[in-house]
């Protein structure tokens, strides 16, 4: 049973539902239903990626299936995507030729490097690295990505012949091809509307194919019409991209990163869903070892870098999966595409992938979001507002948005730590402890400073509640009690431990008491095996809030050894 056991976690798909008629024939509709969105998806992103358009059907096959094999999470539709497409599109540009034999070294290598990073971090059981990438910054960087995507596409989607510039010093309606527009405008029209009278309809294969075939009986390709042209056919053959020289790996490394980190926290938000439904907790190390060797197949079959989408796995759920077997059904579709079908695909407009593109990524763009972060957290807001804008700035090197969001965002988490909410406390009228000075509450007794930290002991905080005390003792030499409210103490540190040890022998030398109430298990056992806790004068342990409130409304005129003992 261990054996068992241990080859299912190494190869989840041991674990699928063992197939019958009825769960095939479920999974086979909902297979169909994105298999029909991967493949005119799979080529639209080939082109954002700036790649050769039959890698994004390529991408859409191998690495699929490898990510749902030995992935823990079966029903994700992964390929490529929008998001991911436009990173390494961005971040090769100035390196090669869009589409040339080194740019498709250079974005297999990404794949390759980016893969081998998410697969040892999987295997090292490193998945909670990604906690710190915030809703702020994530929020960010991809409304500021989704506005670049939009950018990027519109050229095409309207038909535009020459470059921005030359339509700003020379505006003319013949820098437009009128064809081209009135098939991206027209397409982009019909998928809005579809996804939003049927969401789970596969409108984006039938646009593509009813484009393809109004464009054939036009002749639309014959008069210059920019359209997808000719794919081959088969399956790819395996590819190894060459020795990759220390310039370009120096020039790599951060979009790989960014890459790996876009990438997954794209399969985060889709998995998250899943696991809400299906009521299981998320194996995201097991995810990152699915996903890191998809990539990496991705990269040996000569295309670029793959993720889970949103969209894709959203509908997947919508239509119905139960498992993976749905996804096998989608790559089996993805087959028959790639086997005899890519003529079919030859012409189809280029502009109608750009509205393609465009309608997956409008759905990224929340204004609101922004607006919501601000009344919630203006720190936050401004987190998210910086790796906006830095994001549009350095773009093509849009990495450095995320990197100074994260940075911000880290930096606001430790200065929070290194100034933790100290407060003292007084009894409300409705029996808590609440902060004193806020409430306009009288002190717990005379001669005394009751303290509550809401943080653990540790170096972070340490010195922030040793300056409480000692400021204001310095102020108040009456005070001859100091009564630590510990129950919110989760941890004590060794830096933690001296402070305590400090502020127990401040407390004796002055003559006084240190009161300690709710110490919980794990703080007590480090002080206990430091021997601060042994009974002595100076020093008085409770086990409630309760007892302390009792004794310390009970103080004689000066203070006596009491030890009221702790409960473990």
């Amino acid at each position: 049973m261990r054996t068992i056991a241990s080859l299912k976690r190494w190869f989840p798909f041991l674990s699928w539902p063992r197939p019958d008629a009825r769960l095939l024939r479920g999974e086979f509709m909902a297979g169909m239903t994105v298999g029909l969105m991967l493949v005119p998806q799979g080529v639209a992103y080939a082109a954002l990626a700036g790649m050769p358009l039959v890698t994004g059907i390529y991408a859409s096959l191998i690495p699929a299936l490898v990510a749902v094999l030995f992935s823990a999470s079966t029903r994700l539709g992964v390929g490529p995507t929008a998001l991911t497409s436009l990173l390494i599109g961005a971040s090769l540009t100035g390196l090669a030729e869009p589409g040339s034999a080194d740019w498709v070294a250079l974005a297999a290598w990404m794949a390759i490097m980016s893969g081998l990073l998410q697969l040892l971090m999987g295997m090292a059981r490193f998945g909670w690295l990604l906690n710190l990438v915030t809703s702020p910054v994530l929020s960010g960087f991809t409304q500021a990505a989704a506005l670049l995507i939009l950018g990027s596409q519109l050229a095409s989607l309207l038909g535009l012949r020459a470059n921005w510039g030359a339509l700003i010093t020379t505006p003319s309606p013949g820098l437009f091809d009128l064809t081209a527009a009135a098939f991206g405008l027209g397409s982009l029209a019909l998928l809005v509307l579809a996804r939003r009278w049927r969401p789970g309809f596969p409108a984006a294969i039938v646009v593509v194919g009813a484009a393809g075939a109004l464009s054939w009986a036009l002749g639309y390709a014959d008069a210059g019409g920019a359209v997808v042209g000719t794919l081959p056919s088969g399956l790819p053959a395996p590819y190894w991209p060459g020795s990759l020289p220390w310039d370009s790996f120096a020039a790599l490394i951060m979009p790989v990163l960014v890459v790996t980190l876009v990438s997954f926290l794209e399969t985060a938000s889709s998995a998250k869903v899943e696991s809400q439904r299906s009521g299981e907790r998320w194996n995201e190390n097991q995810d990152l070892i699915g996903q890191g060797l998809a990539k990496i197949s991705s990269g040996l079959c000569g295309s670029f870098a793959t993720s889970a989408s949103f969209s894709r796995s959203a509908i997947n759920l919508y239509a119905g999966a139960k498992s993976g077997w749905a996804t096998v059904f989608a790559i089996v579709l993805v087959l028959v595409v790639l086997l005899w079908l890519t003529p079919a695909l030859y012409h189809v407009p280029q502009s109608v992938l750009a509205a393609v593109v465009v309608t997956a990524v409008t759905s990224l763009i929340k204004p609101k979001a922004l607006l919501g972060l601000w009344r919630i957290s203006r720190v936050e807001a401004v987190i998210a507002g910086v790796t906006f804008a830095l994001t549009l700035v350095t773009a093509p090197r849009m990495y450095w948005g995320v990197l100074v969001g994260l940075l911000m965002n880290l930096s606001h988490f430790l200065y929070q730590r290194l100034h933790p909410r100290i407060i003292e406390v007084g009894l409300h009228p409705d029996g808590s402890l609440r902060d004193r000075h806020l409430w306009a509450l009288p002190p717990l007794a005379p001669h005394l400073l009751a303290l509550r930290m809401d943080a653990e002991l540790d170096f972070a905080s340490a010195s922030a509640l040793e300056r409480r005390v000692a400021d204001h003792l310095a102020a108040h030499p009456d005070v001859l009690h100091l009564c630590l409210m510990a129950q919110p103490i989760n941890r004590i540190d060794v830096t933690g431990v001296e402070t305590f040890a400090h502020l127990l022998g401040l407390m004796q030398s002055r003559g006084g008491t240190l009161h300690l109430s709710g110490l919980k298990l794990p703080a007590e056992q480090v002080l206990r095996q430091a021997g601060l806790l042994t009974p002595a004068s100076g020093l008085a342990l409770y086990r409630t809030d309760a007892e302390a409130l009792i004794a310390l409304q009970h103080l004689p005129p000066s203070p006596l050894p009491q030890d009221q003992g702790l409960a473990c």
